[in-house]
């Protein structure tokens, strides 16, 4: 479990204070608005499937697509990171990735909306794993569980947003001869170019660049990450091939494959499968969603704390992995619209805590020198899960006609979800990865 230094503590406190004020802030609102982009093609769909004439395959296939194209350049994108620093890449991320999205209101048939699904995951790829690896640079082991979830706490924030928003552009339909689902994209792709200049112009690239830090503040924040790097074990290599032959990349990897490919799988049909079993119009739809963000919210702020606290959030992690299995199962089976409205409430309670939990861990499975390609790599795993189950739910969906198929598939995606996590646990506790062998 980390614990905090000793040393100085009015540096600590005031470096970390101004690091989570001049940091946090403007990566959250990059993030909320990379997931919006990622997943608000849940909302159009409501519209645009039925306008372009998609089935649920070919829904299922476009909004997989995404996480091919983010999957394949992760490991690239983050290497180009490391190349030329945070602050200019993450901006040319933001910028590109906004004109993709805002680009979907043009599409009318099955191959230009793959194709701009895919685009736009090459565009973000590299976009969360360059952030963790940006965060061990900045934030210790003792404050990187909070530093974590005050960034991620933008995906259930996103939710908020969309929940609240989406409906009312989906309303605009008609508004300059567009329809609604047309006005969605564009007014949620477009900000990207704006926040993507303002990271270009205020996001320090390392603690040795911030102009804001004292000499001691600095000096602070480096010793702690140094103390943190010499607790492990030096890896032979660390290139691209290397980090897919670490058994740790592996088993996070997987955790990741399975919890990403069921939860985004799940929100890419949220809206409509909670239409049909809780009999709410598109609107109250959005209510819920923005309750779920809310809860979500909520959740995760109190999960980072508690980990920063008492350093077992892989634990923790298995708790809310069964919760979501619990959920799924409830929404799957359950014929009352107030069930399956807290099961929802349960899921996304759940759904954002566990990918925070897991990547703020990520820097004390691997060194230091290991953690861009292998954070990019685990990520790469991850993202292939979002576009393998997506695929296959809509296939379900299409063979079934209904969505039972494609929540029991989540249900069991669950289960070695759940074991996986209790695994990594034995192994961090008993010390596999976190302490140097002598020579």
């Amino acid at each position: 479990m980390a614990t905090r230094s000793s040393a100085s503590p009015a540096f600590a406190t005031s470096a970390m204070r101004k690091a989570f004020w001049r940091i946090l802030p403007l990566i959250m609102v990059a993030y909320l608005f990379a997931y919006m982009d990622r997943v608000n093609v849940s909302f159009a769909a409501t519209q645009m499937n039925a306008d372009l004439k998609f089935d649920a395959t070919i829904y299922g296939l476009g909004g997989g697509l995404f996480f091919l194209g983010y999957a394949l350049f992760e490991i690239p994108s983050n290497l180009l990171l490391v190349r030329f620093g945070a602050r200019k890449w993450i901006a040319r991320i933001m910028i590109t990735w906004g004109l993709l999205s805002a680009a979907m209101m043009f599409v009318h048939t099955p191959g230009q909306f793959y194709a701009l699904r895919f685009l736009l995951g090459v565009a973000e790829a590299g976009f969360y794993p360059g952030v963790i690896y940006y965060f061990s640079s900045w934030f210790p082991p003792c404050h990187r569980g909070r530093a974590v979830s005050r960034f991620y706490v933008a995906s259930p924030l996103a939710s908020v947003v969309m929940g609240g928003v989406s409906s009312w552009l989906l309303g605009l339909d008609g508004l300059a001869h567009l329809r609604g689902w047309q006005w969605l994209f564009v007014a949620q792709g477009l900000p990207n170019v704006l926040i993507g200049l303002v990271v270009l112009r205020f996001l320090p690239d390392a603690p040795a660049t911030a102009t804001w830090l004292t000499p001691p503040e600095k000096d602070w924040i480096l010793g702690e990450l140094a103390r943190e790097q010499a607790g492990m074990a030096p890896p032979s290599h660390h290139n691209a091939l290397a980090a897919f032959r670490n058994p740790r990349v592996l088993l996070t990897g997987t955790i990741g494959f399975l919890l990403i490919g069921a939860i985004t799988t799940f929100i890419l049909s949220a809206p409509m499968i909670l239409t049909g079993a809780t009999g709410l119009d598109l609107k109250h739809v959005g209510y819920l969603v923005t309750a779920g963000g809310i809860v979500g919210a909520a959740t995760m702020l109190i999960a980072g704390d508690h980990a920063d606290k008492h350093g077992d959030r892989w634990l923790n992690a298995f708790w809310f992995a069964v919760v979501m299995a619990v959920a799924f199962a409830v929404i799957d089976l359950s014929t009352t619209p107030l069930v399956v409205a807290i099961a929802y409430l349960a899921f996304a309670g759940s759904c954002f805590a566990i990918p925070m939990l897991t990547s703020s861990g990520w820097a004390s499975l691997l060194s230091i020198s290991e953690l861009a390609v292998g954070a990019a790599a685990i990520n790469t795993m991850s993202q292939i899960g979002a576009f393998v189950t997506p695929f296959a739910w809509g296939v379900a969906r299409d063979a079934t006609g209904t969505f039972h198929a494609g929540l029991a598939l989540l249900f069991v995606m669950c289960l070695p979800l759940a074991v996986l996590l209790l695994v990594l646990r034995r192994q961090v506790r008993g010390g596999v990865v976190s302490r140097a062998v002598a020579a």
